[in-house]
């Protein structure tokens, strides 16, 4: 079976980022992405977690999407200025698919 190279972007912002991240996935021409919950984690700053929240000002969130490599850098100089600004990380690794023409 013929596979096609692509990229896997993986951000990790605050929940409150939700709507603008958004935002600059659409300026940068890639509309297909997942955003999931982000439960906790340990990092620079130790361990956290979103138990015991209410609501979702205090929560992450991911946004995974896949992503042709020529869009990449747009998705990247859209998504940067929000992850510098705020508490954020992001990953890019490649990846291969079956149905090029989905992204």
């Amino acid at each position: 079976m013929e596979t096609h190279r692509a990229k896997r972007v993986a951000i990790i912002i605050e929940a409150p980022m939700r709507r603008r991240l958004e935002e600059a996935f659409n300026m940068a021409g890639v509309t297909g992405y997942t955003v999931v919950p982000v439960l906790g984690g340990n990092g620079r700053s130790g361990r956290w977690s979103s138990e015991g929240q209410v609501g979702s000002s205090g929560g992450m969130v991911q946004f995974i999407s896949i992503v042709r490599p020529e869009r990449l850098d747009k998705l990247l100089e859209a998504a940067i200025e929000l992850v510098e600004k705020h508490m954020g990380v992001v990953t890019i690794s490649d990846c291969e698919v079956l149905r090029v023409e989905r992204f």
